[in-house]
């Protein structure tokens, strides 16, 4: 974070909703303490609950006390996903201080062009009264379902151009399928252009995501191993204990598949599989990441298990199965475990399965990939009874226990020949006292104007390309017991190719 931010006004549509409580505002104040908003920032929240400045600065504060010391801890859903704690804590004076100096509220009722005239001349005042050059950043923090009716009225009442600069920041899901994602990406550029559209995917974010390329790009050891001769299979999970919670309404129109699969785990899979960029810019990034997207042969039915989690045990608590979930219909045919086989016809991948799992009440919490090698081509120590050798396999861990494992084959001590695997470990916790969150390294990013995290217009719509037809009609759901690793169709999917379900 060496860049600092343009002086400017941060503005939050939902200023009111959990995003803006758990992840947002603790990200801005851990900014704020470290320097890193820019010499002049003001905050604005946007929402329809009747507050004044001084009821949302209280609001804000108490925020702060919840939230503000430790990550929110839901577990890898779009808005609540632990990842590393802010810097504030619960008693932090200078949090009341910094919120009297920079938040102010503004309710819009009922999304009127009277209502987006207000809010327009609010913006102006403050700026005005803080002496800023009106730079803007539009943070839409709502429910998808009404983002085209805040962007189309931000730009109807010119709050798409400033005399300084504007971004937009729009959370996934970006459209619920490939026509709405091209009708979304339309409606936006007709008000802002690509290069002020900042579509966020928390996941890019992490560390452990980001160091990826550092991992790939810049250690030659492993780049030389990274293709289809020397790996066998590829293997990206991400797993919550949790269930649905207070999101029925949401998942029920979503579903796994779209929640997950279509970009966290599509992200995952292009940051492991694109080839280097000629540049470490945003659009030389994003050109590799579309590559692959592009590669990816159509998914066939074969190559799918969906399934929904019953009754069970998590921990040691008896939990409701998916269907008894308030809100959630009986009737519901909503998937909460998606496991999926993906090939990429290229030179690189041609034949090298990447497999994708993600689900609610699995067995743990758990984001994971793991490079699975080829066996050495003739066993020298098939003549000895206690010589099994087992394939190399590179773990890279981003949630919860941040790190990389390389297992290894060594002689145990002793007589005669006996072989056991070993690793080699990295730990972030060992190295770092502290891991930024996700959405801390995704705001400074907006605010420096660093697209390289962000989701591009065609990376959205090609990873549409890819689920539309998984999710055209009805799909066949397997049942799995919570607290398990999913339905044991999913196995078939590995089985076929001699490989199995492989956690750390």
């Amino acid at each position: 974070m060496q860049k600092k931010p343009d002086p400017h006004l941060f503005v939050v549509f939902g200023g009111t909703g959990d995003l803006m409580r758990r992840e947002l505002l603790p990200g801005l104040q851990s900014l704020a303490r470290q320097n890193n908003v820019g010499e002049t920032f003001r905050l604005l929240a946007v929402a329809r609950e009747q507050m004044d400045d001084e009821s949302y600065r209280a609001w804000a504060i108490e925020a702060l006390r919840e939230f503000g010391g430790s990550p929110s801890g839901d577990g890898g859903d779009d808005h609540h996903d632990a990842d590393g704690g802010n810097a504030n804590g619960p008693n932090d004076e200078g949090a009341a201080d910094w919120c009297n100096a920079c938040l102010h509220y503004e309710s819009i009722q009922n999304g009127s062009a009277e209502d987006y005239g207000r809010l327009k001349r609010r913006i102006e005042g403050i700026e005005q009264e803080a002496g800023l050059p009106g730079n803007r950043i539009f943070y839409l923090a709502l429910p998808p379902r009404v983002f085209p009716d805040a962007i189309a009225s931000m730009g109807d009442v010119g709050l798409n151009q400033s005399e300084g600069w504007t971004r937009l920041v729009v959370e996934k899901p970006f459209g619920r399928d490939l026509e709405s994602a091209r009708e979304l990406n339309a409606l936006v550029h007709r008000h802002y252009d690509e290069q002020q559209i900042y579509r966020i995917d928390h996941y890019l974010g992490k560390e452990t995501v980001q160091n990826l390329l550092v991992f790939r790009f810049a250690n030659q050891v492993f780049e030389s191993l990274w293709n289809r001769d020397r790996i066998k299979s590829v293997q990206i999970t991400v797993s919550e204990e949790l269930g649905v919670g207070t999101r029925a309404g949401y998942f029920e129109h979503a579903g796994a598949t779209r929640d997950m699969v279509q970009n966290h785990l599509t992200q995952l899979l292009t940051l492991m599989a694109m080839e280097a960029p000629p540049a470490f810019e945003a659009d030389a990034i994003r050109d590799e990441k579309v590559k692959v997207l592009r590669s990816i042969t159509p998914i066939r039915h074969d190559d799918v298990v969906f399934g929904r989690y019953e009754a069970g045990v998590v921990g040691e608590e008896h939990v409701r199965g998916y269907l008894e979930e308030d809100g959630v219909s009986p009737q519901s045919e909503v998937e909460t475990f998606v496991a999926l086989r993906v090939q990429i016809a290229n030179w690189r991948w041609q034949g090298v399965p990447f497999y994708l799992r993600t689900g609610k009440r699995l067995r743990q919490r758990l984001t994971q990939i793991i490079v699975n090698f080829h066996k050495p081509p003739v066993s020298l120590f098939e003549p000895f009874d206690d010589c099994n050798v087992n394939p190399n396999a590179l773990v890279l861990t981003i949630q919860p226990k941040e790190g990389f494992h390389l297992s290894f084959e060594v002689k145990k001590p002793g007589q005669g020949m006996s072989l056991r695997s070993e690793s080699l470990r990295f730990l972030y916790a060992d190295e770092y006292t502290r891991l930024p969150s996700a959405y801390e390294t995704l705001l400074h990013d907006v605010m420096t104007s660093d697209q390289t995290l962000f989701v591009r217009a065609d990376e959205v719509e090609n990873s549409w390309r890819l689920f539309d037809p998984l999710l055209a009609g009805n799909v066949n759901i397997a049942g799995y017991e919570a607290g398990t690793w999913g339905p044991h169709e999913a196995g078939r999917l590995l089985a076929e190719n001699g490989d199995w379900w492989f956690t750390v």
